[in-house]
């Protein structure tokens, strides 16, 4: 007999999730151990503890082990000492549960009606599998950017900092986060807070390493950053300038205007009453943060298309809204995937044109739109039936 969708409930959806974590994990170790494993992401991840606690420069390349460069914090290369000690098929799955794990969590503290949390799930899943796939943190920062952006709705700006605070030390764009806190009182709490919470975190490695040795991380984590403005414009907003219009304007520049029309809602202070306008705001967060990025790429877009999900299930559905999210599955999501896209398609149309930026773009500036005509929050407005402080 068929299964009514009305019958599955959001915790059997987590256990999809969770499933799905647990598959790819055996996948992805299955998939072959060369001199690079499919998994390289997390190899990447564990073996910075080694380099760490060796006394070793973490951000050269150490092309006998992994590919690429290790471009997180020294705090999170500290963080992920208990995965170093694991074997690596056990330490992956731990590492991708988690990730799943943060997600869940934070989305169901956002209070979303049963079904509506069905939908939001389900919409995220292919995206959260893509992610998944590359054993990155996306998840994880999708995951504690809602839980900041939760805790400062249960009024707990400790706890908030500390999300905010992490996903910086994660990945440095994780500081576009703390905006969040205008829209809330007790600003200076947090802000003490988050100040107490970066110096913590930031001399955590002083637990296994000197204060020299940490001076010289940090010293050469900010050299890497500042060099790693290179030609590549990946999936973003800037992608899709350069490769359809073959606009040759500064990244900063582009970033700068993003930034100040991410902050034009800001001015409607009294829309910060509204949980609407807030829910709204987070989303417009979470989608700026991807194509603003010019290292965007297919695996970021858990973060935005979680921002695409809040901005579409936060508000009454409109048929224009509609047709803007299942064009956003298909052309960001479906794209990349190798049983619906082949991969001709994909090397020869997707990634060189960012076709992954093109609703996410077309949604964040009518999302921008709607907050400064309060379109979307005219219903709350309006009939006063919002939960809002």
């Amino acid at each position: 007999m068929p299964i009514s969708f009305h019958k599955i409930s959001s915790r059997q959806i987590t256990g999809v999730f969770i499933l799905a974590a647990a598959g790819i994990t055996i996948q992805t170790w299955l998939a072959g151990h060369g001199k690079y494993t499919r998994y390289n992401n997390y190899v990447l991840f564990e073996r910075s503890f080694g380099h760490l606690i060796q006394h070793k420069d973490l951000y050269i390349f150490y092309p006998q082990e992994y590919y690429d460069l290790f471009k997180y914090s020294p705090s999170f290369a500290f963080l992920m000492g208990i995965f170093y000690i694991m074997p690596h098929f056990i330490g992956l799955l731990l590492f991708n549960l988690l990730n799943v794990g943060i997600f869940i969590w934070s989305v169901r503290k956002l209070k979303f009606p049963e079904k509506t949390l069905r939908l939001l799930l389900l919409y995220v899943l292919l995206e959260a599998c893509i992610s998944i796939t590359s054993a990155q943190t996306n998840l994880l920062m999708t995951g504690l950017i809602i839980l900041g952006f939760a805790f400062l709705e249960e009024d707990k700006p400790g706890a908030a900092a500390l999300c905010i605070v992490l996903t910086v030390f994660i990945k440095i764009f994780g500081a576009v986060a703390f905006v969040l806190w205008i829209l809330y009182p007790k600003k200076i709490k947090f802000l003490l807070y988050a100040l107490m919470w970066m110096i913590v975190i930031a001399a955590l490695p002083m637990i296994v390493i000197s204060k020299s040795d940490l001076f010289h991380q940090y010293q050469s984590w900010w050299e890497l950053l500042r060099a790693d403005q290179d030609v590549s414009y990946g999936a973003s907003l800037m992608g899709l300038l350069h490769s359809w219009f073959s606009v040759k304007i500064s990244k900063e520049w582009i970033t700068i205007a993003g930034a100040a029309l991410f902050m034009i809602p800001f001015v409607k202070y009294n829309c910060y009453r509204l949980y609407t306008f807030r829910l709204q705001i987070l989303a417009s967060l979470l989608i700026w943060m991807v194509i603003f990025n010019h290292k965007a790429e297919s695996p970021t877009y858990i973060i935005a298309m979680t921002g695409v999900a809040i901005w579409y299930f936060s508000q009454p559905p409109r048929r224009i809204n509609r047709i803007l999210l299942w064009g956003c599955l298909i052309f960001t999501s479906f794209s990349s995937t190798d049983l619906i896209t082949p991969n001709w398609i994909k090397n020869q149309y997707i990634e060189p044109y960012a076709v992954k930026a093109v609703f996410s773009t077309i949604i964040w500036v009518k999302l921008l739109w709607d907050l400064l005509t309060e379109k979307s929050l005219r219903p709350y407005l309006i009939n006063n039936t919002d939960p809002s402080r």
